[in-house]
């Protein structure tokens, strides 16, 4: 099994945490399948979620839980607060849905490459202070990547109702 081109075959624990969260990622992706950008930013439902914008916000939420298990600045939040958060769900009008794919395509790889290759799953680091943190609590590195697949699944299940109440298509069922 490879995950991307410069990912070794993986064999154990690290082999199911990309089975698991490629599976996810491709009930998400299979949401925005046939779709033009203008229906991507749609939002059908009462909430304010639409498809573009949940591919936009999963490829961030990579991108910063890898930034948190390297230690790299701005993993976790940085700057910018709670309009910059929503902002993140939008789908903008210079925003295509090829554009996003490519750009989640591309977080995923990272990801996979990082599960892959961290050196210890088991490795913890202090999160930062935010309201939903416990103050002074930690993850390990296992735990961050638990957290993508839980994220990425809920996500895709959010996708899943928007695709339906969009033009009926399901992704599972």
């Amino acid at each position: 099994m490879t995950t991307g081109d410069a990912t070794p075959a993986m064999h154990g624990e690290r082999a199911d945490l990309l089975e698991t969260l490629g599976v996810h990622r491709g009930f998400l992706r299979f949401t925005l399948r046939g779709l033009t950008d203008e229906q991507a930013a749609l939002k059908p439902t009462a909430s304010q979620l639409c498809l573009g914008g949940l591919i936009k916000h999963v490829t961030r939420v990579e991108r910063s839980w890898a930034d948190f298990v390297l230690d790299r600045q701005g993993g976790l939040g940085g700057a910018g607060g709670a309009d910059e958060h929503e902002r993140g769900f939008q789908m903008l009008p210079v925003d295509t849905v090829a554009d996003l794919l490519a750009d989640y395509d591309a977080a995923a790889r990272a990801t996979d490459e990082l599960v892959a290759t961290i050196e210890d799953l088991d490795a913890s680091h202090p999160l930062p202070p935010a309201p939903w943190f416990t103050p002074g609590a930690r993850r390990s590195n296992r735990r961050v990547f638990l957290h993508l697949i839980a994220e990425t699944a809920q996500h895709a299940g959010h996708a899943d109702i928007i695709r339906e109440a969009l033009d009926g298509a399901k992704t599972m069922g």
